[in-house]
């Protein structure tokens, strides 16, 4: 079926080295933080429906629901979570498990920035063909999903316009309810789901917060809570302690004073699934819905939620959590961090490229530096040496990240970023040694120029490559750009899922479902009945536990 018949185009996998990417996103990122707070649409929100939703009377007194995040990425690893999603059930293990009746989105629907174009390609199209048409003979699944960072980085725009704005919309399949950012939905058995919207991890806004003290009257100490955030803080505060304050904050401020238990908080934005737990709750990550994989051996092997370090004077009581499980596991995860020298050359050839002209003009520099009486022609294709290796050092630490590292553990971010830059200088040193060494540099001009665009620059462009690949390696095993490791790898296999199912008794249990290998082929099926997928795999999407069922009382 070609793109005209879906009506999307499918995308490739983002390729996050890409110079260009790195560049926007960088400025898209600096520009959300500095001005955000004029960027928030969250409080325009007040003037729409600020209603919960109620979903729990159901014929049977249970419930099915779904959890999927980080997912409009490339099409084949999308569109097979979205397959899997549609299909009236799923056989895993020794269980058959129906599709949800509710589709949680955890957040970042789109990447790599948010526009309408990019949802309809990489989110809208994939999950309309999953599922074209509401399904035949049973209740139509409703949508609801919560922002990410990506989805912010329009203000939500788009993300309002597409999930939030109209009456009766849909997609596919799918209905949507939700008229804001954030939702409060009463589930059956005296449960709730509430999903709030920190935007980047700022603040909850007040609108936000009234509405969910409105909703929070509705509950009660019979009540247990199911909380959707956009980020798993509850991992981030190991390094940035005050990352956790605003989900206790709002445990603390809305949900505790009902008498309601807080049991379960799920997220997505890291792109794997782990578990960490204590007797009365679960912290759940699960951001396997399509976009390239994050390893998991750099997880500890507990938490302390909030951290006891922690500036904020209120809090609450810190309690200990155990890890339970990831998928891939650490080992998986380490082999697969070495595949980093293979992949960043071929995922990332815009990246190759930029790093052998960097290595080009450096060792122009050094040559013109060495000679003293470089010609004009010369001098003209040259940027003098001191400012190479100022942009070579800068570029290096900015992408080791040191501004966003917590005050106390920065170091270890600049120091490898100047040690990064240092290993470049160097191999430009040895680079122009080298080509001191050959016939070319005393070529007439623009002759040296020719060869070195056309032989020094691949070369050590590639060499550049596996130099940043060593560097990504090592330092990931201190913390240090471990998501550029599996960023530039885009790795798109090892994907994930939940399925949750809340019985009549009131138990919650939760499905941890994985997918070893994703499908790259794909048939169309355009004589299937309407709410059939208009493509199904020619490879096999086997699902499959990850752990086993998780239950919760």
């Amino acid at each position: 079926m070609d793109p005209h018949e879906l009506g999307f185009t499918p995308q490739r996998p983002v390729g996050w080295l890409a110079p260009l990417l790195l560049l926007s996103t960088g400025l898209r990122t600096l520009l959300a933080v500095l001005f955000g707070a004029y960027l928030d649409k969250r409080e325009l929100q007040n003037a729409l429906d600020g209603e919960w939703f109620d979903h729990s009377h159901t014929e049977t007194g249970e419930l099915w629901l779904d959890y999927v995040a980080d997912l409009g990425d490339g099409f084949h690893a999308t569109y097979s979570v979205a397959y899997l999603l549609a299909q009236p059930s799923l056989d895993v293990g020794d269980a058959t498990l129906p599709r949800g009746e509710l589709l949680l989105m955890g957040g970042d629907q789109v990447y790599p920035l948010a526009s309408g174009d990019g949802y309809e390609s990489r989110m809208k199209g994939p999950y309309r063909a999953a599922l074209p048409e509401p399904p035949i003979g049973t209740t139509q699944p409703t949508l609801f999903a919560l922002p990410g960072n990506h989805d912010w980085y329009d203000g939500l725009t788009a993300f309002i316009r597409l999930f939030a704005r109209r009456k009766d919309g849909h997609i596919g399949g799918w209905r949507t309810e939700q008229r804001r950012s954030y939702f409060a939905v009463k589930l059956p058995a005296n449960w709730w789901l509430f999903a709030i919207d920190e935007q980047f991890g700022a603040y909850i806004d007040d609108p936000q917060l009234l509405y969910f003290e409105q909703a929070a009257q509705q509950l009660g100490p019979e009540d247990r809570v199911i909380l959707m955030t956009p980020s798993p803080k509850w991992v981030k505060s190991v390094d940035k302690p005050e990352a956790y304050d605003a989900i206790d904050y709002f445990i603390r401020k809305i949900l505790d004073p009902t008498g309601a238990t807080t049991r379960v908080l799920v997220s997505g934005d890291l792109h794997h699934y782990a578990r960490y737990s204590d007797p009365s709750r679960e912290l759940i990550t699960c951001g396997g819905g399509g976009a390239y994989l994050v390893g998991t051996q750099q997880l500890p092997k507990q938490l302390v939620v909030p951290q006891p370090d922690t500036l904020t004077r209120n809090r609450s009581v810190s309690r200990p959590y155990e890890f339970r499980q990831s998928y891939p596991d650490a080992a998986t995860s380490r082999r697969l961090g070495w595949g980093v020298f293979r992949r960043v050359p071929t995922h990332n050839p815009g990246f190759l490229t930029m790093l052998g002209i960097i290595h080009v003009l450096t060792m122009l520099a050094m040559t013109g530096a060495a000679a003293g009486n470089a010609g004009i022609v010369q001098r003209l294709f040259s940027i003098p040496l001191t400012i190479m290796i100022v942009l070579i050092l800068a570029g290096s630490v900015a992408f080791a990240q040191p501004p966003k590292a917590d005050r106390r553990k920065h170091t270890r971010h600049w120091i490898a970023g100047l040690l990064h830059g240092s290993a470049h200088i160097g191999l430009a040193a040895g680079g122009t040694w080298l080509w001191l060494q050959l016939p070319f540099h005393d070529w007439t001009w623009p002759g040296p120029l020719i060869v070195a665009v056309v032989l020094y620059g691949p070369v050590f462009g590639f060499v550049a490559t596996q130099l940043t690949a060593l560097y990504l390696l090592i330092a990931s095993s201190v913390g240090v750009n471990v998501n550029e490791l599996f960023a530039g790898q885009g790795i798109e296999d090892a994907k994930s899922f939940l399925r949750l199912h809340i019985a009549a008794d009131g138990t919650l249990t939760i499905h941890p479902i994985g997918i070893d290998k994703i499908s790259h082929n794909w048939t169309a099926d355009p004589e299937g009945a309407p709410d059939i997928s208009w493509l199904r795999p020619r490879d096999p999407l086997t699902p499959r536990r990850i752990e086993n069922p998780i239950k919760v009382r």
